[in-house]
């Protein structure tokens, strides 16, 4: 008899609360989705409910709706993020007043700042044999990379007979030739190449960028920003060779 005194009450006390202030639980997936399906188990089996029908599909397409937000301000926000971080770039290589301190930027700085795991600019020269592979040098420290005249573009393009892009994103397999990072002590999974082109009679460079993430590099992504960064390098660098 207790129980059925304190169960009254109880339906009561739901009672006055959903009458008093009904949005809150129309506004609660849970709670309607119970009482529709309390809803259905008192209709006959051959009785077929269109309106819950519509409501399961519209339920269906909000979900859907709301993870297509989700998505499109995380990449919103990856793009402002990534934004951030070349502008951070872009106004540290402008600050230093020799080309020692240029080179030191590059060397222990850019890739922190970008949130990669190497970073190194890749000169041709003709001080490098063609075969020799890429060669770095004491005077330039870990930050610059020499290779022999024509391996800027082999490199980009995998030694294929094509034309290179200004920017090439790709992932780096195991067993690839991958000598540019013998110095990173991370495993390099993607790349970013950058080509800079160095003015009238100068050799090509390259700025390459490399991450253990397989995902930060892929070709079907954005190059806007790696495209205005690489035009950045390759004025600083004809501004230094001048």
């Amino acid at each position: 008899m207790t129980e059925a005194i304190d169960t009254t009450k109880n339906f009561d006390q739901v009672r006055d609360e959903i009458i008093s202030n009904p949005k809150v639980f129309l506004e609660d997936h849970d709670v309607m989705r119970a009482l529709i399906t309390a809803d259905r188990q008192k209709q006959a089996s051959n009785v077929i409910d269109l309106r819950s029908i519509a409501m399961d599909r519209m339920e269906d397409r909000l979900n859907k709706l709301e993870d297509t937000h989700r998505t499109v301000v995380a990449a919103a926000y990856d793009n402002v993020s990534s934004m951030n971080q070349i502008h951070r770039v872009i106004l540290a290589v402008l600050e230093p007043k020799d080309f020692n301190g240029f080179l030191h930027y590059v060397e222990h700085e850019l890739a922190p700042t970008l949130g990669i795991e190497t970073a190194s600019l890749c000169l041709e020269t003709q001080a490098v044999s063609t075969g020799q592979g890429p060669s770095l040098s004491k005077e330039f420290g870990t930050g610059v990379t020499f290779m022999a005249i024509g391996e800027v573009n082999d490199y980009i393009t995998s030694g294929r007979d094509i034309n290179s892009r200004p920017v090439t994103m790709r992932s780096v397999k195991s067993g690839s030739d991958t000598s540019l990072f013998d110095n990173s002590k991370d495993l390099i999974k993607s790349e970013a190449l950058l080509k800079l082109d160095l003015g009238d009679g100068n050799l090509p460079g390259m700025l390459v960028l490399g991450s253990k993430n397989p995902d930060q590099f892929a070709p079907g992504q954005g190059s806007d920003l790696l495209l205005f960064l690489g035009g950045i390098f390759s004025r600083i660098m004809c501004r230094w060779l001048a």
